[in-house]
């Protein structure tokens, strides 16, 4: 059985020739834009306005179709659909204006109605999926549906659910996910939250950002994230990177850079600064200056976070200011170096900020690099430590990298202390 790709079949034995002649396209063309408009691919009942064409010969042609009255010039015509059919009976049992108007244009009336019909129905179905699941997740995560809801229509999830191939099926093993997130106090591997998925929840992957949108956690940040929620992504790679910063108990030559996994980290004790030494460890976010750091001033202590500090990042420095290590911190000028250096003076209060000033910022501004103003935004809450710094970017409206202020760092870790 062949199915007609333009209208429901009522084409089938007819001999529409006659009706798909140019001279008739304005009016199929109109009923087309209707009956897409309405969902209604039969054109039977109601009323369509319609307007002619300044051409006579086109409004002749129509003129018998539409009761026989003239058309008048670029005018207005109300075209009662109920005759318009019985006027195109003879031309076959089926035959109606949506049907012609179908083949005329080439288009499915009801094509552009039922996708928005069938994306309403899944929208509900997901609404529904979450506001049944809120009821049987862990208190602990204190969500209801319309929390749920909001969240993933906030984020973009609720587009991209409906883009899906199988929205449900999204949605659902992210219900699940959350569903198997530990306790308050609780931990889990990553990798066992999706039974045979171990990689579901990557970075990248559509399920973990799903799931952090509906947990009210940034995608953007995922180790801290999935911390938050008592998550190890993976406990084996990543870390500090450093120099001359070691655990009790570790022994390595001096001026050996080392990367201290999270797994370490985690459960590293610190000893306290040498008598008589330099007691400043300095923190930074870039690798780059750990390696200057190892050639030219070879007994600094260096730890690097390589971007983005992690809660057990920030919690093993703030251990080794606690340990009773004096901890500079800094990273590049712009908005996640600044994110980073707030992050660092929240878990360890006692440091300071090194060479992350407005003088040190202006001083090296003019010969950065291109105007990069979408990383580069800042405001006075962004810089608290130094309001002035935040007015300095807005104004110059380029970043700033450590590499740009390197020959500064390298003499304060040479001295052992930091300049402020």
């Amino acid at each position: 059985m062949v199915t007609c790709p333009w209208c429901p079949g009522g084409c089938a034995g007819a001999d529409l020739t006659g009706l798909l002649v140019p001279d008739l396209a304005w009016l199929w063309s109109q009923l087309a834009a209707a009956g897409t408009r309405r969902g209604d691919p039969h054109l039977v009942t109601g009323h369509v306005q319609v307007t002619c064409p300044p051409g006579a010969r086109e409004r002749a042609a129509a003129a018998g179709l539409l009761g026989g009255r003239p058309l008048p010039a670029s005018g207005r015509r109300r075209v009662d659909l109920a005759a318009l059919t019985a006027a195109l009976a003879p031309t076959g049992p089926g035959v109606t204006p949506g049907v012609v108007a179908a083949h005329a244009t080439g288009t499915r009336l009801s094509a552009r109605a039922q996708a928005r019909a069938h994306a309403d129905r899944t929208r509900e179905q997901l609404r529904s999926m979450l506001t049944d699941a809120a009821a049987t997740l862990p208190e602990h995560l204190g969500v209801d549906g319309p929390t749920l809801w909001e969240r993933a229509r906030s984020t973009g999830w609720v587009t991209r659910l409906l883009a899906d191939p199988d929205p449900q099926a999204l949605l659902g093993a992210a219900i699940g996910v959350l569903g198997r997130l530990p306790g308050p106090t609780g931990r889990v591997d990553r990798r066992t939250l999706v039974p045979g998925g171990p990689h579901d929840l990557d970075h990248g992957r559509p399920l973990a950002s799903l799931v952090l949108a509906l947990a009210g956690r940034p995608a953007s940040r995922p180790r801290p994230a999935w911390a938050s929620l008592g998550v190890v992504l993976d406990d084996l790679t990543g870390g500090l990177l450093t120099l001359n910063v070691t655990p009790t108990g570790w022994v390595l030559p001096a001026g050996t850079t080392v990367t201290i996994p999270p797994r370490e980290l985690a459960r590293a004790r610190w000893a306290p600064p040498p008598a008589g030494e330099p007691a400043w460890v300095f923190v930074v976010e870039n690798p780059s200056v750990v390696a200057a750091a190892a050639d030219a001033c070879a007994r600094a202590r260096v730890v690097c976070t390589v971007g983005t500090p992690s809660r057990t990042e920030l919690d093993a420095i703030a251990a080794v200011a606690a340990a009773g290590w004096s901890v500079a911190v800094r990273a590049d000028f712009d908005a996640a170096g600044f994110a980073h250096v707030r992050d660092l003076l929240t878990a360890c209060p006692t440091a300071v900020p090194w060479r992350m000033d407005a003088g040190t910022y202006t001083a090296h501004a003019a010969g950065a690099g291109t105007t990069d103003p979408v990383r580069v935004q800042a405001g006075p809450q962004q810089t608290p430590w130094d309001p002035a710094l935040g007015a300095a970017v807005r104004r110059a409206g380029v970043a700033v990298y450590e590499e740009d202020v390197l020959p500064g760092l390298l003499e304060d870790l040479a001295s052992g202390a930091p300049a402020r």
